[in-house]
């Protein structure tokens, strides 16, 4: 497949504003090709049994300069959309919809509508955040997109955004970078016609946020904003304060208040960044980004509190890849970046960059432990996103530095990747949501 054509944009967009990477400098040039040999070898080219249906996938990327981590000025324009072929999981292109920034994506229940962040801010005199949230419709005919609104965040760099499983309210999570402009979560009402109404909830970091990480964690970074399975509690994932916040939500008012359990510790230095829920409600997966590993706990869905059960690493014993020191990634360190778990609940999946694969966990259904069951390439640089189609058939992966899409098939039987199936050229590409059917 070739690189897809642009489309001529139907809104006009924004200027371009300052990135993440060029205020912050969090992230330098990305390692090599990973070095750590798969335990699973790939089943190149394997077209397993699939139980997928065609849909529209959409997939965030950055389109300023060069994107957080990177080694070269991204080519992506904003949101791509493609249709995915049933059978084998390729990917055609459908549309790119211009937007600045737009570094995650989230589908409202219904998929009628689509949300992005804007990662942005602050501006040139560092007095005013630039952060945004965008709104679209998703025609249900051919899955392209039509902007409806953007509103202000409120705060720099919204690197996470997330709808309630009941509609009705938007969750964003801005990154933040300084301690004028430090973490923050934020809560927008949702309007029936799909646009994003007034904020109801900015919830700003107190205290300086700060960990024992005196580069990444000098202030407070939230990474993450999600709902557990019910809806009755919002959790904010802290990279900053090690540290995963915990509130009960009022869905009448669109208010976040103190969990009886107010928050749940990582270990210090970690740098949480991204979290996931067990299918069933009963267990909770924290990956790490700077200690490379994940947490798994029980939870308690009356009082929205966990656990801790167990810390396993995301690398193989005796690898040769360490935590970086400082802004850089240089050969031979790895982060983590996202946190997956399959729909049936059995197997959990974990993005390494720098490394650049994929950790595979069995998850034993009684406890919550996991087991780790072998880590597979992703033929890329940089993994900084990836994602599972809803049937659980496949995975996509973000290569965000090699711009290539990398499509690979879930053995039903062990969980397994087999792939990839197909590589795709597409530009920068970060995060993928799964829309209507096709």
């Amino acid at each position: 497949m070739t690189k897809p054509n642009l489309v001529t944009p139907d809104v006009q967009s924004p200027a371009p504003q300052k990135t993440r990477r060029q205020f912050l400098q969090l992230l330098g040039a990305a390692a090599g090709a990973a070095a750590v040999a798969p335990a699973t070898l790939a089943r190149a080219q394997a077209n397993p049994p699939s139980s997928a249906k065609a849909r529209y996938v959409y997939v965030g990327t950055y389109t300023i300069d060069i994107p957080p981590g990177g080694s070269h000025p991204t080519n992506a324009v904003g949101i791509y959309v493609y249709k995915m072929d049933a059978p084998n999981g390729r990917l055609t292109f459908v549309q790119a919809m211009p937007t600045d920034n737009p570094s995650f994506l989230a589908i409202d229940p219904q998929q009628a509508y689509l949300y992005c962040v804007n990662e942005l801010g602050p501006d040139a005199g560092e007095t005013t955040p630039l952060g945004r949230v965008s709104a679209y419709s998703i025609n249900q005919s051919d899955g392209t997109l039509r902007l409806i609104n953007t509103a202000p965040t409120n705060g720099t760099y919204p690197c996470h955004v997330w709808v309630h499983p009941k509609g009705g309210y938007l969750f964003a999570a801005n990154y933040g970078g300084t301690v004028k402009f430090p973490g923050s979560f934020a809560v927008f009402k949702l309007n029936s016609d799909g646009s994003i109404g007034a904020m109801t909830q900015l919830i700003r970091e107190e205290g300086n946020g700060t960990g024992p990480d005196p580069v990444r964690e000098e202030v407070g970074h939230a990474h993450m904003i999600l709902t557990d399975p019910s809806g009755n509690h919002v959790f904010g994932v802290d990279l900053g304060m090690d540290m995963v916040k915990a509130w009960d939500f009022d869905q009448v008012n669109g208010k976040l208040t103190p969990a009886s359990v107010p928050s749940a510790s990582v270990g210090v230095g970690s740098g949480c960044r991204h979290m996931t829920f067990h299918p069933g409600g009963k267990f909770a997966y924290v990956i790490n980004e700077l200690s490379s590993t994940v947490n798994a706990h029980s939870f308690d869905p009356n009082r929205g509190a966990f656990i801790w059960l167990q810390t396993v690493s995301t690398l193989p014993k005796n690898t040769q890849f360490t935590r970086p020191v400082g802004v850089e990634i240089p050969p031979h360190t790895s982060t983590c970046s996202e946190i997956r778990i399959h729909p049936t609940g059995h197997w959990l999946y974990g993005a390494n960059r720098g490394a650049n694969v994929i950790s595979v966990f069995a998850v034993d259904q009684t406890t919550g432990k996991l087991t780790p069951q072998g880590w597979v390439q992703t033929q890329g640089k940089i993994p900084r996103g990836m994602n599972i189609d809803p049937s659980g058939t496949f995975m996509y992966v973000g290569n965000q530095d090699s711009d290539t899409i990398a499509v690979f098939g879930i053995d039903p039987w062990d969980g397994d990747l087999q792939g990839p199936l197909d590589l795709i050229p597409s530009p920068t590409p970060v995060d993928f949501e799964f829309g209507p059917f096709a």
